[in-house]
């Protein structure tokens, strides 16, 4: 198999692009569904002209359906893409990414998937599904899931089915609020988790950011001091990675702070901790929540985050912090290892 595609790069590189292309308009149909012809053109960042041709060749081959609702995967669509994607991963050199990835980050597993969400919220979706099929295949009856915040953990809620051991599961947030849209907290993350898939779910009503004192005296509650207990006994984590600056701006930490942050060239932020280029830890915030020491204790640690934007973040954090598993895109994976070459 490996040889046959090895030929195939070589004398047929045009019939490889033109599948590479009919995959993302049917994996774009698949996580837009039902989705109008202009809506989808936005998405793949191609024109309408081009677009019809191939979906009405996709059409022709029973793999599309159109009505006045937009168009949608038939059956036969679905099963093509499900069986496309190792296929698609070994052509476009996916798999040796996720293993040279794996490799230099220090990763039991990468996951990679294509495209770079900087580009299209779309790969933030697949990123997403990935991570719910994840999480499907990690979960044990009566377990703790907890989830940070973010729009790419709030990807994977979206994407989350009941299954028996969901049900007899608890998720909880790992941080309090950020202040930030509701949505995208890491409460009501873990809330849609709990509804999508049948489990139970603890809220944690406290700011993710105090002061020392603020801090003391919420701890001392009983029924925060419980749902940090349940937290700390979580036996997955599911995390994001943030920009180190933007993560301080929705804090809306003080300026002393930023500059801080920007003299100690922080790249990254992950749990309350800011770090360097070289996975160092160069501030950290009071947060009620999840702390370093704690993950020590998970069983499964998988971080989601994609966008070539985010490579330095991704880089430091993750090679500091002990993964499971990373689930990240193309763009960022490449990102990542050109830096490598070139330092």
């Amino acid at each position: 198999m490996e040889k046959l595609l090895n030929i195939q790069k070589q004398l047929l590189p045009d019939l490889l692009q033109v599948m590479r292309k009919r995959y993302e308009i049917l994996r774009h149909i698949q996580l837009m569904q039902p989705v109008g012809r202009r809506s989808l053109t936005a998405a793949l960042h191609t024109t309408e002209r081009v677009l019809r041709a191939e979906v009405d060749f996709l059409r022709a081959q029973g793999l599309v359906l159109v009505d006045a609702s937009g168009m949608r995967l038939t059956a036969s669509g679905t099963d093509l893409l499900a069986d496309m994607e190792s296929l698609i991963k070994e052509l476009f050199g996916l798999t040796q990414l996720e293993a040279d990835l794996s490799a230099y980050l220090g990763i039991g597993r990468v996951v990679i998937v294509p495209g770079d969400a900087d580009r299209s919220d779309w790969v933030k979706k697949e990123m997403g599904r990935a991570g719910a099929r994840l999480l499907k295949q990690y979960a044990i009856p009566d377990q703790i899931v907890a989830v940070a915040g973010g729009s790419t953990i709030l990807a994977v809620a979206e994407s989350m089915m009941p299954t028996p051991a969901f049900k007899m599961t608890t998720f909880v947030p790992a941080r309090g609020g950020v202040g930030e849209a509701v949505e995208l907290e890491a409460n009501y993350i873990a809330s849609m988790m709990a509804k999508k898939t049948g489990g139970k779910y603890r809220l944690l009503h406290v700011p993710d950011q105090l002061s020392d004192e603020s801090y003391q005296t919420l701890i001392r509650e009983p029924n925060i001091q419980e749902v940090l207990e349940s937290i700390r006994h979580a036996r997955i984590v599911v995390h994001g990675v943030g920009d180190a600056k933007t993560m301080a701006i929705r804090r809306k930490s003080s300026r002393a702070v930023l500059e801080k942050l920007e003299e100690s060239g922080a790249v990254g932020e992950s749990f309350g901790y800011y770090f360097n280029r070289q996975g160092e830890i160069v501030y950290r915030v009071q947060t009620a929540g999840l702390q370093m020491k704690d993950l020590n204790r998970v069983e499964k640690i998988i971080a989601v985050a994609g966008g070539s934007s985010k490579a330095e973040a991704i880089s430091a954090i993750c090679s500091m912090l002990s993964q499971d598993t990373l689930i990240t895109d193309e763009g960022a994976a490449r990102a990542i290892l050109k830096q490598v070459v070139h330092s």
